[in-house]
Parts: structure tokens; C-alpha cells; sequence
């Protein structure tokens, strides 16, 4: 025997009790109405069946059967979520029609002409789709609310066979098996979501007469449940996006009052929710008036406006901008940027600059100083060369800057972020330097290593390299430096295979390469191939007006090099570098200066005449040579003491003039390395040339 439970207790519930106590099969275990007074609540107490106001507690008392009969939508949605899944649920509208059947059975016998009238108005009168077919499965009834549910009309469903009428309908089976399907979850084919109960109608002689469907359209429920769902997944993803930004960020509504900040907020202005949420769009400013209270008035975005914010009166900028939904304004967000911090990340920024340009290229054209019409030519004739791939070949004396063009010319060109290699041509040695620029295969000499080397140009592919005193090249890597500019490939030593590069090669020299052609010392194929783009760089004896410039920007080099506080140099210094006409161009003022610089006391902080040694002006050229030293000569001295005198002296100059480079030296004065290191000890000029 299967237990029943009865909720409400109205008419409808009064009928199926009389209903169920005359039945051996269904035993009635509780009945339960929120009005004590209810007709079936009597009814119960007399049957000795327990009552009760709430449904809640008797669900764990083992029922099978739960009927409801209130007519409640919300009453039934509750206990169609709360019963376990093995009880059945039936609608109250089949139980009080079950009820009103079978208690006007003998009646309806006796008026059959006025069955099909009280039929139709029971089935009408509920708020529930109803459907009852025969036992072949064709429709014989057809309430009005299913018509509204399926669309399908009353009269073009009767006498259809119910799969016609609701291609869906699971009825057909439910003849077959004879079972009961409560409370299925079911798709009209227009798009409307029902729950249907479906139950076999048995006689009790257990002949199958027909079947019926009770449904509930649930499509408005379902829909809004979605978008409840929806707009919760919705509301947790902005939150969490809005927590998870750096930026601080608060949102106010129309009238001004905050309605979020996120932890980012908290953190910069030191302000919590609770002083915030709730407040005027003032709460947080120190110091600037609301943006928020602008935006709201003028229905306008604005950016990068700066105020101070929080107790701690951080300095920050704001970006502000309305918040407009189908025209209507609902409030204004702020993403607030903590200056500090980037100002931070700016001094990183910058620091990280001058590492690479250590590592890399260090000088722009923004380091190079010039007015003078000489200058200005060969920076602009650089700029131009810098965004071309074409060959640059910078001329000029020792000093004048050569390196510095070469560096800005690559920092300007688009292979800026590609390697910079730099090479001194007189620097190496003869036998040393084809290897170092074309590299060299394994084997190729005793001492090279395992597996060979790259060279300079396969390591500044794509880059640039820089070949300083082009002049010194011999005549074997000429020609091979010859091949990289006509082909782009090199040849490692001892290797066959040419290998292909992409190398922006920028020259220098100053040597005058027209007369090593001459001389037959410079191959002129190759000249052609370099001259492409010549630039001149003037000496500093012809741009003199920019020594005041040059000057303050070498000394800042070199307070930061010494770690000095040098302000700049007197007007007397500073007129007799004016009246020096630098033979070692800028390297010697920065030489000069330096010097200058080491032997100042720490209190001093100009420059002034006694700290700078003595500077000889210009000889002109039209004297001769020996008279510079006619004051010199003695009669009582001999002519081999005089000749050693005025040796020693062009060794100095010449050291000099080469910047203390004893290769370039003894190469310029016709001598072996070796001989000039006699010389210098001999002469006792080893200390006096670095000076």
C-alpha cells in the first residue's frame, strides 16, 4: 500500500480524501492546509489522519504520493524541488478532476447529455494544459489552455492522433507501458518549455480506455531564471575583472555617490570602503575638485588630469568618463594612474636606456654639439645617411669626433636594435686582423680554436660596424672587405664557403685616402666603394665658438667619470682654450680638461688659467720648421746634440698627434715599432708622451 499525502484542504482536497478512503490501494497519511479551518481538515481528524500547516516535516515520513490541490504555482514549483525523486507529484487540477469524476460518476451515467458541457468546463476552468486521448491514441479532448500552449486549435486536434497534433507527446508510449511520467521537463515545437505529467486511465477491471497529459507552460520561468543566471556570471566577471587591475578605479552613480572601488583604490588613497561607498564623489580628493562631478554635469570624458588624492596626498592622474545606458546617464567610472609610480618606472626606464647604450651604440645626435655652419652640415648629412643602407665614410683629423657620428648614425637608423661593432683597423695587428674581421674555419692556423670563429661582420648581421682608420687596411683585406661590399658575403680564413651577410658598414679615417691611391697604398675600386657618402667633420680650430658648449658638457662627463662637482670654467680659462688651436681637436680639450679637473682642490669649482698647462699657439705654416727652434740653438753645442734634440721633439709631436699610439707612430715616421721604443727611452719621452 502506498502512502498519500494531501496539501490543501479546500473542496478539491475534501473530495480526493473521500475519494482515497474508500479506496484498499492508497492510504492517506496526512493532510495539510495553512487554514485549520478548512472542510478537510475536519474530515481528517475524524478519519484519525494527521493534519498539519506545513508540508515540510512529513516529506521524511516515507510518501509515495503527493497530491496537490491549493491551485498554488509557487506551492507546487516548492514541492516539486523539495520531494525526493521517487515520489510522484500530481497536480492538483488531475487529482480534483479525478476526484469530481469518479464522485459524478453515477450522475454523469444519468445525464450523458450533459457530460461533454461539465466535461469542458472542468478542463477549461484550470490553468493547466490538458490533453486525454483513447486507447487507440487519438485526441478526444483538448482544453483551452493547451490550445494557447501548442497553438493548435481545439477543433483541428480532436480526432487527430495526438503525435499530429504534438509531434512530441510521449502519450503513444504511455499506452504501451501503462506507467505513470510525472513532473518531465518537455520542449513544445514552438519553443515552449513545459513540465507534463503523464497517467494511463485504467478501468478497474484493468482495460485500458485512454491516457492524459496535465502541463505547465514553465517558458517565462525558465527564461527569467537564465537571465538571473546570466546577469549574476556577468556581475562576478566585471568584479573580478575590476579587482584584478593595478589601477585604481571607483565608480560613482548619477548623483555622485560611490558604488565601488576596487583594492587597487584602497591601496593608493588609503581609503577603505566603507568611508568611501555611500560618500560624495569628494571623499577622496586632497587637493583638485571632483572629475567625477564634472563628468555627471557635462556628460563628457576626461583624461590625464592631475590632482592629489587620500590622506598621504598621492600625486596621481585621472581618467574619467561617463556612464550612459539607452541615453539615460547612471553615473561616471575613474581609473586613477599613481604618478610615483610611474615616474618610478620612468627613472628605470631611463636607466635602463644608458645600460643598453653601454652595451650597444652609445651616443645619439641629441650628444652631438654643433652650430657652426660646418657642423650642422655633417650632422644633417649623417641624419640623411642614418636612414639609408648605404656605405658612410666619416673623414676627418684625430679627435674631431668620428666615433661619436658613428654611433648616433647607427641609434638613427633602423637596425638601431641590431648590434654595433666597432673596430679599430690600426689597432690590430696585420696578421691578426682579417681573421678578426671574416672569422676563420677550424684548422685554419695552429692556435685556432675547435670548431673556428665567427668574425666581427658575421656578428654585426643585420647590424652595423664600424671600421675605424680605413686607411690602415692592408692590401689582402682590402680586397676581401672589397668582395663584402660588392657582394655581401664573407670568406672565413682557411674556409671556401662564402657566407652571406647583412652588415651596414660606416668608415672612418683621417688620412687623406686620395694620396694613399696615388701612393698605390689604397686600392681605388674600394675608395669608390667607400666615398659613397663622405662626411666631413670639421676640426675644432674652425668651429672655436662652440668651445663654451664643448666645455660644459665635458665636464659634466667628467664630474661624473671623477666624481666631481666642477661647475664650468672662468672667462680667462675659458679665452685661452679659445685662442689654442687644439691640433688633437675635441680629445685633447676633453684631455685638457680632465687634467685640469684631477689637480683642482675640492673647494674650487671653476676652472680657472693656473689649472690649465700651457698651450702654445699655432705655428703658421710658412715658417720653416728649424727656426721654431733658433732661440734654442747654442754655439758651444754640437750639431749631433741639436739634430737628437729636434728628433726627440717630432717623436713628441707625432706621439701626440696619434694620441699616444706607438703603431701609428712608428708607421708614420718610416720606423719600427721597435726602433721607437729605443727612441723613447733613449730621448726619456715613454712618461712625457701620454701627457
Amino acid at each position: 500500500m502506498q502512502n498519500v499525502m494531501i496539501v490543501g484542504a479546500g473542496k478539491g482536497g475534501t473530495a480526493v480524501l473521500k475519494l482515497l478512503n474508500e479506496t484498499e490501494v492508497l492510504q492517506v497519511k496526512a493532510v495539510i492546509d495553512r487554514n485549520l479551518d478548512a472542510p478537510g481538515i475536519f474530515l481528517a481528524q475524524s478519519l484519525g489522519i494527521k493534519i498539519g500547516i506545513d508540508w515540510k516535516p512529513f516529506l521524511n515520513e516515507n510518501i509515495d504520493i503527493i497530491i496537490e490541490v491549493t491551485g498554488n504555482e509557487h506551492v507546487f514549483q516548492e514541492l516539486r524541488s523539495a520531494k525526493d525523486k521517487r515520489t510522484v507529484l500530481i497536480p492538483g487540477s488531475v487529482a480534483f478532476l479525478l476526484a469530481r469524476l469518479l464522485e459524478e460518476k453515477e450522475e454523469l451515467i444519468v445525464k450523458h447529455q450533459n457530460a461533454s458541457y461539465q466535461q469542458e468546463l472542468i478542463f477549461n476552468a484550470t490553468n493547466d494544459g490538458m490533453l486525454v486521448i483513447d486507447a487507440k491514441g487519438f485526441v478526444i479532448l483538448f482544453n483551452r489552455r493547451a490550445e494557447e500552449m501548442t497553438g493548435v486549435k481545439r477543433d483541428k486536434a480532436i480526432g487527430k492522433y495526438v503525435v499530429e497534433v504534438i509531434p512530441e507527446s510521449r502519450l503513444p508510449l504511455i499506452l504501451e507501458t501503462r506507467r505513470i511520467e510525472t513532473n518531465q521537463e518537455m520542449v513544445l515545437g514552438n519553443g515552449r518549455k513545459i513540465i507534463t505529467t503523464r497517467i494511463p486511465i485504467i478501468e478497474e477491471n484493468g482495460t485500458l480506455i485512454g491516457a492524459f497529459a496535465v502541463f505547465k507552460d514553465i517558458t517565462e520561468v525558465v527564461n527569467l531564471a537564465e537571465e538571473i543566471t546570466d546577469l549574476k556570471e556577468i556581475q562576478t566577471m566585471l568584479q573580478a575583472i575590476i579587482h584584478s587591475s593595478d589601477d585604481a578605479i571607483s565608480v560613482v552613480d548619477e548623483n555622485g555617490r560611490g558604488l565601488l572601488i576596487n583594492p587597487a583604490y584602497t591601496r593608493l588613497t588609503g581609503l577603505t570602503q566603507e568611508q568611501v561607498i555611500g560618500q560624495p564623489a569628494t571623499a577622496d580628493i586632497s587637493e583638485g575638485e571632483s572629475m567625477h562631478m564634472k563628468v555627471l554635469q557635462t556628460r563628457r570624458a576626461v583624461r590625464g588630469v592631475p590632482m592629489r588624492v587620500g590622506a598621504n596626498k598621492r600625486e596621481v592622474i585621472v581618467n574619467v568618463a561617463p556612464i550612459i545606458v539607452k541615453g539615460k546617464l547612471k553615473g561616471s567610472v575613474g581609473v586613477i594612474h599613481d604618478m610615483s609610480e610611474i615616474k618610478s618606472l620612468n627613472r628605470e626606464l631611463n636607466r635602463a636606456r644608458q645600460i643598453i647604450r653601454t652595451l650597444e651604440a652609445k651616443y645619439t645626435f641629441e650628444d652631438i654639439i654643433g652650430s657652426s655652419e660646418e657642423m650642422t652640415l655633417a650632422i644633417e648629412q649623417a641624419k640623411l645617411g642614418a636612414k639609408t643602407p648605404a656605405t658612410v665614410l666619416l673623414r676627418g683629423e684625430s679627435g674631431t669626433g668620428k666615433e661619436l657620428f658613428a654611433h648616433a648614425i647607427h641609434n638613427a637608423s633602423d637596425r638601431k636594435y641590431n648590434k654595433f661593432i666597432r673596430v679599430n683597423c690600426a689597432a690590430i695587428s696585420e696578421s691578426l686582423l682579417e681573421s678578426e674581421l671574416f672569422g676563420y674555419e677550424e684548422g685554419a692556423f695552429s692556435g685556432a680554436k675547435r670548431g673556428g670563429k665567427r668574425g666581427y661582420f658575421e656578428e654585426a648581421n643585420n647590424g652595423s660596424i664600424f671600421l675605424d682608420e680605413i686607411g690602415e687596411l692592408s692590401a689582402n683585406t682590402q680586397a676581401k672587405l672589397l668582395r663584402v661590399l660588392q657582394e655581401n658575403e664573407i670568406t672565413r680564413v682557411g674556409g671556401t664557403k662564402p657566407v652571406s651577410i647583412n652588415v651596414r658598414i660606416i668608415a672612418a679615417t683621417h688620412v687623406n685616402l686620395e694620396k694613399g691611391i696615388a701612393k698605390g697604398s689604397f686600392r681605388e675600386d674600394l675608395y669608390y666603394r667607400l666615398n659613397r657618402m663622405p662626411i666631413h667633420i670639421p676640426p675644432l680650430r674652425n668651429r672655436k665658438e662652440e668651445i663654451p658648449v664643448l666645455c660644459e658638457r665635458l665636464i659634466e662627463k667628467i664630474n661624473l667619470d671623477y666624481g666631481r662637482n666642477v661647475e664650468g670654467v672662468s672667462q680667462a680659462a675659458l679665452l685661452k682654450l679659445v685662442n689654442y688651436d687644439w691640433p688633437g681637436n675635441v680629445r685633447e680639450l676633453e684631455n685638457i680638461l680632465g687634467r685640469a679637473i684631477i689637480f683642482m682642490n675640492y673647494y674650487e669649482t671653476f676652472i680657472n688659467v693656473h689649472h690649465l698647462p700651457e698651450l702654445r699657439p699655432k705655428k703658421k705654416s710658412s715658417e720653416p720648421l728649424v727656426t721654431d727652434h733658433s732661440e734654442s740653438i747654442q754655439q758651444d753645442r754640437s750639431l749631433n746634440a741639436m739634430i737628437e734634440d729636434y728628433e726627440a721633439e717630432i717623436i713628441q709631436q707625432t706621439l701626440h698627434r696619434f694620441n699616444g699610439n706607438k703603431t701609428a707612430t712608428a708607421k708614420a715616421l718610416g720606423l719600427s715599432v721597435r726602433n721607437l721604443y729605443y727612441k723613447l727611452e733613449k730621448y726619456k719621452l715613454e712618461n712625457n708622451s701620454m701627457q
